[in-house]
């Protein structure tokens, strides 16, 4: 299966849609619309400047649902009941533009640490509900990797499969610059078969810079090898933060993940 490449810029939230027009000019097959900011899909006027984006070109799309100050593994349970409904609610504005929605683990808060089996089982719980919402809508919602920020859920493959496993609507998202920051790539190629969407971008191994493809430490040689041999999903999104560094990745998508 020929992996398409998708771009997405949680950085520019804030800006008019008028710059998406770029990712297709650089060779882009889709857009990934990170849903905050100017973006949040449930309000009217948003929406309908996505969907002039999305008719004006050939720009297929997927989501990333928000996640500033969402927590869906909160102790605190209007926090966690206003998470679940805001993912929710992305889910039900994005099934008409998409068939599938990345979203953000919860994480141990100050008082959540003293209780992790609790903070698990609501994560599951969330997990459950979001899930419901998602196949009801025709959408796969998907659960990513976080980075080496230890108070987050889901650093490991073996975590997020196994907080995912067995909850229908919901898949996993395998982010491959979150991985280098915890040293975990390798163990995620290997479960690449697994993986239902997924996001590159480059660093040095410490932060989550989301550098362009090849300004990091990244193998891409030995990643795309990886990828184009075992991934499934079809959809390869780059994470960057403008379009110049936007062409330099698609450079390195193109030699790399074949």
């Amino acid at each position: 299966m020929s992996i398409q490449p998708y771009f997405a810029s949680s950085s520019k939230v804030w800006e008019s849609v008028d710059w998406v027009f770029g990712i297709e000019e650089c060779g882009y097959a889709g857009w990934e619309i990170s849903a905050d900011g100017n973006y949040r899909l449930e309000n009217p006027k948003n929406k309908a400047a996505i969907r002039d984006v999305l008719e004006s070109t050939h720009l297929k799309a997927t989501v990333h649902a928000p996640y500033a100050d969402l927590n869906p593994a909160s102790i605190n349970d209007p926090i966690w009941r206003e998470s679940v409904r805001q993912i929710c609610l992305c889910v039900e504005h994005a099934a008409d533009i998409t068939d599938r929605v990345t979203m953000h683990p919860g994480y141990l808060s100050v008082a959540g640490k003293l209780l992790p089996d609790k903070v698990w089982g609501l994560q599951k719980e969330a997990l459950r509900m979001i899930g419901k919402c998602a196949d009801e809508h025709g959408v796969v919602a998907c659960l990513e990797n976080m980075i080496n920020i230890p108070d987050f859920l889901c650093h490991d493959p073996g975590e997020l499969l196994g907080l995912t496993e067995g909850i229908e609507g919901i898949g996993v998202t395998f982010d491959l610059g979150h991985s280098n920051t915890v040293r975990k790539t390798g163990a995620f190629l290997a479960e690449i078969g697994k993986a239902n969407h997924l996001h590159i971008h480059d660093n040095h191994g410490i932060t989550d810079e989301h550098l362009a493809l090849g300004d990091g430490t990244q193998d891409w040689k030995k990643i795309g090898h990886a990828v184009a041999e075992g991934y499934r999903g079809g959809v390869a999104v780059v994470e960057g933060r403008n379009l110049d560094e936007a062409r330099k990745s698609l450079e390195v998508f193109r030699r790399c993940f074949v």
